[in-house]
């Protein structure tokens, strides 16, 4: 228990990081596009990573692994993260961090799916209440929402399902090599990829008109949101099960409405903060039953 317990604080620091980087996305939404912002996170984030897992001499995943850790890091730091820049261009980075908050319920449900974490009639109640309070926050603030923020939040639930399997089925590769290794490899992936569609669409040239505010923002972006906090998450999952790790993304949204207050002016607003409240009521009701062990 003493190690579950490790893994959620580290999972916290990552997710409270991943907060911050919501709304550096969100700022750099109106001057690019969701490939470029995406080259530009996990290609730094990758150059970061690298050269950590061979000085530490990571474990790499095993030969026979590699094709599904391969497809793992495209799936999620390709897939995902174009997903996630293109829901942050239509709603507000506490907006879209609410509807993330969510991921916890869905690791549960396809934790379920996959045989791998049994849901229960309490996880069930809690599921229904923090999706009921989503959806009450998010319809009640539509008024004040940027036109067609609801298309950003349904792309970002669709967004936080990819992120849900990558959580369940990243264990079983991460224990039989390393945090570290499982990591470089999956986002070395994803990089290529993205720098690969990046090359023939011209979102990689794009990079090119970047300001010195932005390249800010941008390392930022990949130094702190890309390397350090998915290096923090990777370590979270090998020590906690993906429920627990899950479970500490509600504070992205408290990170990415205070940072955004101060870089693009976005009010956290009553219902944001009751959507918030009903996420984390829903969470302690599925959660605070004793936990059985998690399946191999």
């Amino acid at each position: 228990m003493g190690g579950e317990w490790v893994g959620v604080a580290i999972a916290l620091v990552s997710s409270s990081l991943g907060g911050t980087a919501a709304a550096i996305t969100r700022y750099l939404a109106g001057n690019t596009d969701p490939v470029t912002m995406a080259i530009l996170r996990w290609g730094i984030g990758f150059c970061c990573v690298l050269p950590a897992a061979l000085l530490l001499k990571a474990r790499w995943p095993q030969r026979r692994d590699w094709p599904a850790v391969a497809a793992l890091g495209f799936c999620f730091f390709g897939v995902f993260f174009v997903l996630y820049n293109i829901a942050m261009s239509y709603t507000t980075a506490a907006r879209a961090s609410l509807a993330l908050a969510t991921l916890p319920l869905h690791t549960m449900v396809v934790g379920a799916l996959l045989g791998i974490e049994p849901l229960t009639k309490r996880k069930s109640i809690g599921v229904g209440v923090a999706v009921l309070g989503v959806f009450a926050a998010l319809a009640s603030g539509l008024s004040s929402a940027p036109a067609g923020a609801w298309r950003g939040e349904l792309i970002m639930t669709a967004a936080v399902l990819c992120m849900a399997f990558y959580n369940v089925w990243s264990r079983p590769f991460i224990q039989r090599s390393s945090a570290l290794g499982f990591l470089t490899v999956g986002m070395g992936t994803g990089a290529a990829a993205l720098i690969l569609v990046g090359s023939l669409t011209g979102s990689v040239a794009v990079l090119s008109q970047f300001g010195t505010a932005q390249w800010i923002a941008g390392l930022y972006l990949g130094i702190a949101g890309g390397a350090l906090a998915f290096i923090l998450w990777v370590l979270a999952l090998e020590r906690a099960s993906p429920t627990r790790v899950a479970n500490t993304m509600t504070v992205n949204p408290l990170a990415a409405g205070l940072l955004a207050t101060q870089l693009v002016g976005e009010p956290i607003t009553p219902n944001l903060v009751l959507g918030l409240v009903a996420v984390f009521a829903g969470i302690w009701i599925a959660t605070s039953a004793a936990s059985k062990p998690l399946k191999a």
